[in-house]
């Protein structure tokens, strides 16, 4: 039997741009390994992406579910 991987979902859309690296990292620690964090943003977060390549080097997956025009969506899984 398969385990239930957990998916901890956050809609950055309506959030001020400001407080969103914030609140990414917030919900990010607290993951443990297996878990994942999807983001749901009205940009590519590529900043982002680089930001989890300095500090979290091979810690982390990173994979487009949807990348545009309008959202983009990423999972980024803890490993």
């Amino acid at each position: 039997m398969e385990d239930k991987k957990t998916i901890v979902e956050l809609d950055l859309r309506l959030m001020p741009p400001a407080e969103r690296h914030k609140k990414i990292f917030q919900i990010w620690d607290a993951l443990t390994p297996g878990e994942t964090l999807k983001i749901i943003n009205d940009h590519d977060p590529k900043p982002l992406w680089y930001q989890f390549e300095v500090e979290y080097k091979g810690k982390f997956k990173w994979q487009y579910k949807q990348e545009g025009p309008k959202d983009w969506i990423v999972e980024i899984k803890r490993i």
